[in-house]
């Protein structure tokens, strides 16, 4: 096929691009979606209408456009949120983030600001996605305690995430990108803290503003459950101290008992005998039956840490079961490993259900379900008794745990005497690999930071190991990859390959250099900075980070300026997501539990975007010295 001419494939590249910001803008179809289809719309483009160059080569071929999928930024994105995903399971932070919640001589307000500054620091070297699912229901415990409304606190939180992102190579996918895409440019790629001086003063000047400022603009929207309960819903549960326990002579101090400090004990049965609070003076003893309340988290931290705590030994085994299928399980029977996997649910009981009037003793779950009840929430009355003699009445909710395949199969349309509430199962932590995860992490970022090993290999080689130690397993490492950055890391990349390729990024660069300040510097940086913290918030911060690259660069060059400041500001502006809740996924994290609506974002992030813009030409003139 003749050549075609190379203007042609630049306008309809162009196009492509304007319909991919329309559409991502829009979200009619799902973003992957989207991504697929001007993906595929490149492929047939590139195919039946080749660009040739001067080796008769098409530079439009399959194996160009579809590289991005191979790129090791791409990689070391995923592998980083596979090691998230090992952080949350194995609750490696937990330790350290819950001592805001349990230090009573530290205000309310200073421990949300402490958490703020904590995900700041964090969010450097860890994906902050995780992280802030991870910090969610810390700050939650602290503002429901405080009587803070949670659409006060949840924004920042994400805010303070995004900021602290920005500071270093790993922050941020977005960084990767641009770095990435520098080296496809033919640069050295940008060093672990080569932008830190200048991105800790962006995120000092984002911290003032969410401490001063963002509480005023915020609403104040409580959850009607909020207005209705006022706090988080409790479980009954009973703990048998047998002679082996810890819990044998721990005297009352303080108010709590000290490895109980997450519950509240409402009696103790003790050889036929009640004693009701206070329990100043008295010691746990062996035979002892604790009846106590509790919440689901709570009760998930006693179960990994202290099983016997809960469970009698033969439930202990039930329990230890389904770890051991799921060690065993080789490549063959990997699906049947998975469905071993020990889970947290919720089963209400229905007024139709056959167990109504029995008592939990009666009804057996463990024989007839092979799962063990860990707790019973009931809204009608306090409960004073041990469980098994419990008899459950319609809207009883039962907190269970047990092997992924035995929840599963109670969702059958023959069972009507139980159901499984949606969205209550979950993974059951596993704190006791903790260590052997935060060692993992911790040896990752020096490898990366010091240079030993390159990003990508040090992240998948962290993931990996992660997997290997039983940190997590393959279903919650493929969970954690998500499918929308793959496809569309994918496709802009493959949009960029193609704007370059047909001199559309040069097109847009003589388009800015006309502007009548086009001999600035500082004002073209200027304009560059507010274009691309405008388009990731309707577009996404890894596009931007793609498309806007390339150009930055050129613009660099052609002013006779260090082309890295240009790319710099391209990361600092694609990381602006905070006017948008779908700029950022950390701001979608946060868009529920906050009770926001689209108005909120944009009345609180579009000042913040001016605000880290004035902030970026100070630093620009300054510290770069334009």
């Amino acid at each position: 096929m003749s050549i075609i001419d190379a203007n042609f494939h630049m306008c309809f590249v162009l196009i492509l691009t304007a319909i991919a910001v329309y559409l991502f803008a829009r979200e009619k179809l799902p973003l992957e979606a989207t991504s697929v289809v001007i993906l595929t719309s490149l492929l047939l483009f590139g195919q039946f209408f080749p660009l040739l160059d001067e080796n008769g080569r098409n530079q439009l071929d399959a194996a160009d456009l579809l590289s991005g999928f191979s790129n090791p930024a791409l990689l070391a994105v995923l592998a980083l949120l596979v090691m998230g995903q090992a952080i949350i399971r194995t609750d490696a932070l937990r330790a350290l983030v819950k001592f805001f919640v349990n230090n009573k001589h530290m205000p309310a307000r200073l421990s949300i600001f402490c958490i703020f500054m904590f995900v700041m620091v964090f969010s450097a070297f860890l994906n902050n996605t995780p992280l802030v699912i991870l910090t969610i229901p810390i700050i939650q415990a602290i503002g429901i305690s405080a009587g803070i409304s949670e659409s006060k606190i949840m924004m920042p939180l994400s805010f303070a995430a995004i900021l602290g992102g920005m500071t270093t190579l790993v922050g941020s996918s977005t960084n990767l990108l641009v770095s990435s895409t520098m080296v496809e440019l033919g640069y050295d790629p940008l060093g672990f803290f080569d932008f830190l001086v200048p991105g800790m003063m962006l995120a000092a000047v984002g911290l003032v503003y969410l401490v001063i400022v963002l509480p005023f603009l915020v609403p104040d929207r409580r959850s009607l459950k909020q207005k209705l309960e006022g706090g988080e819903k409790e479980f009954i549960a009973e703990l048998d101290v047998t002679a082996d326990s810890v819990l044998v002579g721990m005297e009352f101090t303080e108010g709590v008992f000290p490895a109980l400090p997450d519950v509240d004990v409402r009696l103790i049965q003790r050889r036929g005998h009640l004693i009701l609070p206070p329990f100043e003076g008295y010691q746990i003893e062996q035979g002892d039956i604790m009846i106590v309340a509790a919440t689901r988290e709570s009760l998930a931290g006693l179960l990994s840490k202290f099983p016997g705590f809960l469970l009698s030994d033969e439930e202990v085994k039930v329990m230890e079961d389904a770890d051991d299928e799921e060690e065993k399980s080789g490549p063959q029977d990997l699906e049947d490993g998975v469905s071993e996997t020990r889970i947290l649910a919720e089963l209400m009981i229905p007024p139709a259900s056959r167990f109504v009037e029995m008592t939990i003793d009666q009804v057996d779950f463990q024989r007839q379900f092979n799962i063990v009840i860990l707790g019973i929430q009931r809204r009608a009355r306090v409960v004073r008794r041990s469980m098994g003699r419990i008899r459950l009445e319609p809207g009883d909710v039962l907190l269970i745990a047990g092997a992924q395949g035995s929840i599963n199969s109670m969702r059958g349309q023959d069972q009507t005497d139980v159901t499984v509430l949606s969205g209550s199962k979950t993974d059951l932590p596993i704190p006791k690999k903790a260590p052997v995860a935060a060692f993992i992490f911790i040896i990752t970022i020096l490898l990366a930071s010091l240079g030993i090993l390159s990003i990508a290999v040090a992240a998948i080689s962290g993931a990996v190991l992660l997997i290997a130690t039983g940190c997590l397993n393959i279903r919650q490492a493929t969970r954690a990859i998500d499918r929308k950055i793959l496809f569309l890391v994918g496709a802009m990349l493959a949009l960029g390959t193609a704007m370059q390729a047909t001199g559309g990024t040069q097109f847009i660069a003589d388009m800015m250099l006309k502007a009548p300040f086009a001999d600035e510097p500082l004002y073209m940086l200027a304009m560059l900075f507010i274009i691309v913290a405008l388009c990731t918030n309707i577009l996404s911060n890894n596009a931007c980070a793609i498309l806007f690259t390339p150009i930055a660069m050129n613009m660099g060059i052609d002013l006779g300026v260090d082309p890295i400041i240009f790319a710099v500001a391209v990361i600092f502006a694609a990381n602006c997501s905070f006017a948008s809740p779908i700029g950022y996924q950390t701001n979608l994290l946060v868009m529920g539990p906050g009770h926001y609506r689209f108005r909120d974002f944009l009345v609180a992030g579009i000042p913040l975007v001016l605000v880290i813009w004035i902030a970026y030409m100070f630093v620009a003139k300054f510290y770069y010295g334009l």
